[in-house]
C-alpha cells in the first residue's frame, strides 16, 4: 500500500462518484470560501484547470470576491457571471468551505448536486457528497491527493499543479506547521515532477511592493508582549488608512514574530469599520490555540487560526487567555 493508498480508505469509494458526476453535467461552477487565501483560491482554480485540461466539453466557471492582492497577481480576477448560467442543471464543487455562511456565492443553492471537498473540521455537514480530511495541511494537498489517485488518464497541467502548490504552501506556512506530514512533501513532489518552476511561484506568492516596508516599520515601533510571551500589533482605522492599506491586509505581518525566542504566540489585530469588528489572525509556535479562538466564535487549525471581536475590551480577555497558557508551571 502506498502513501496515496493510505490516506484515502475512508473515502477513495468516492472518488469514481466526482467523475461520474463531472461526466453527467454539462456546467460546473466551483465555489469556495469569502475572503479568500491561498488555499481556497489555489484549490478553486485547480479544479478549474483540471476540468479544463481533462473534460473540455463543459463550461465550467469559477465566481467569488477577489482578493485585494492575491487575485491579479497570483490568481485572475474572478469571473463575473451572470444570474441566467444558474438556470440550468449544474454541478456545484465547493472547495476549503467548513459552513456553508461563508460560501462565496449563494448562488450555489441552485445546483442540482453539489460536492464538498476541505480539510477543516466538520463544522456543517453538507453537500450530496463529500470527503473532509482534518488530517491534510490544506485543502490543496486533499484535491491533489484526489487528483493524483485517480486513473492514469486523467492528467494534472501545469497550471493545475502550479494551483495546488499555492495553495498547500499557503496553508501550510511554507511547510512549516505540525500539520505538514510526509504526505504533505509527497504531494509536493508529485507537483514538481509536472514541471511547475517554484521560484517562479514564490516570487508571485512573496514579494512585497516598497512601500509595504513603511507598514512593517510602524508595527516593528509599535508591537507589544504580554508577560507570557504573546506578541501582538493592533492597526485601528486611523492608521490603516495612514497607509492606504485595506483591513483586509491587516494580517500580512503577522508571522514577524515567528521564530523569535521568548515568543509563544503572535497575533494580528486590525480594525475593520465596514463590519463593525475587529479581525484576528491568530498563530503559535506548536501549541493549539484553536479552542482559544473557537471560544471567541473563530476557529481554525492548530497553529493558525482566526476570529473577531467587538472590541478592545474583548482583547483584553482574548489576551488573558492567551497569557495564561504559557504560564511556567
Amino acid at each position: 500500500m502506498n502513501i496515496l493508498e493510505e490516506r484515502n480508505q475512508t473515502y477513495e469509494d468516492k472518488f469514481e462518484t466526482i467523475v461520474k458526476k463531472i461526466k453527467e453535467y454539462d456546467r460546473i461552477a466551483v465555489f469556495r470560501h469569502d475572503h479568500p487565501d491561498y488555499d481556497a483560491l489555489g484549490c478553486q482554480m485547480a479544479f478549474v484547470h483540471f476540468i479544463k485540461d481533462n473534460f473540455p466539453s463543459k463550461s465550467v466557471v469559477y465566481v467569488g470576491d477577489d482578493h485585494v492582492t492575491l487575485t491579479g497577481r497570483c490568481f485572475p480576477k474572478m469571473e463575473v457571471i451572470e444570474d441566467a448560467w444558474f438556470n440550468h442543471p449544474f454541478l456545484a464543487i465547493v472547495l476549503d468551505l467548513s459552513n456553508l455562511d461563508r460560501i462565496c456565492d449563494e448562488r450555489v443553492n441552485k445546483a442540482d448536486y453539489l460536492i464538498k471537498i476541505d480539510h477543516h473540521p466538520e463544522v456543517e455537514p453538507y453537500g450530496d457528497l463529500s470527503i473532509v480530511d482534518e488530517s491534510m495541511s490544506a485543502a490543496g494537498e486533499l484535491l491533489a491527493n484526489i487528483f493524483l489517485s485517480l486513473p492514469k488518464k486523467y492528467k494534472i497541467g501545469k497550471e493545475c499543479a502550479s494551483y495546488l502548490y499555492k495553495a498547500i504552501v499557503g496553508d501550510s506556512g511554507r511547510f512549516l506547521y505540525d500539520s505538514v506530514t510526509p504526505h504533505t512533501f509527497y504531494i509536493a513532489q508529485k507537483l514538481l515532477e509536472v514541471g511547475i518552476c517554484i521560484s517562479e511561484i514564490y516570487a508571485e506568492m512573496y514579494n512585497q511592493k516598497l512601500e509595504d516596508l513603511e507598514v512593517t516599520g510602524y508595527i516593528l515601533r509599535h508591537y507589544q508582549i504580554t508577560p507570557n510571551g504573546v506578541a501582538y500589533y493592533i492597526l485601528d482605522d486611523a492608521t490603516l488608512k495612514r497607509f492606504n492599506l485595506p483591513a483586509i491586509r491587516g494580517k500580512d505581518n503577522v508571522n514577524l514574530f515567528a521564530h523569535l525566542d521568548g515568543i509563544n504566540a503572535w497575533l494580528s489585530v486590525t480594525e475593520d469599520v465596514k463590519k463593525g469588528n475587529w479581525r484576528v489572525s491568530l498563530r503559535s509556535g506548536g501549541i493549539d490555540i484553536s479552542h482559544i479562538a473557537e471560544k471567541y466564535n473563530g476557529g481554525g487549525h492548530a497553529q493558525a487560526s482566526g476570529l473577531k471581536l467587538k472590541n478592545l475590551d474583548e482583547l483584553k480577555l482574548l489576551l488573558a487567555d492567551l497569557d495564561k497558557m504559557f504560564e511556567k508551571k
